[in-house]
């Protein structure tokens, strides 16, 4: 599988709220992290447990395809997201773009950096 295809199979998971299927696309020690800042998840556990927590809070959440390119050990996608309504009654987020670039160590996601 192309890691185009990967990180395309990992926002099927995610989209589908699949927390293990998409973890299982990810080293052992991967992490997700603000563009060349905070890591906000790391390994594959805390991955594991911070996309379950914000599923749970936010149960429609769902991230749209707008561009992907595959470059090397890199997937660049521009991703639309939408959270929905809060099941914790918190404010609505406001719909957003990111630009996430995954990061691969042979057929395993290694990092995912967000620029937004």
């Amino acid at each position: 599988m192309s890691h185009l295809a990967t990180a395309k199979a990992m926002i099927a998971a995610y989209n589908a709220q699949d927390v293990d299927t998409y973890v299982s696309f990810m080293t052992e020690d991967a992490c997700e992290a603000a563009y060349r800042g905070a890591v906000v998840r790391e390994g594959r556990e805390g991955t594991r447990k911070g996309l379950a927590e914000a599923f749970a809070k936010w149960p429609h959440n769902k991230a749209e395809i707008r561009d992907a390119q595959e470059i090397g050990n890199y997937v660049l996608m521009r991703e639309h997201v939408t959270r929905g309504q809060a099941s914790d009654g918190s404010p609505l987020v406001a719909p957003f773009d990111v630009v996430a670039v995954y990061t691969f160590e042979g057929a395993l996601c290694a990092r995912v950096e967000f620029i937004r």
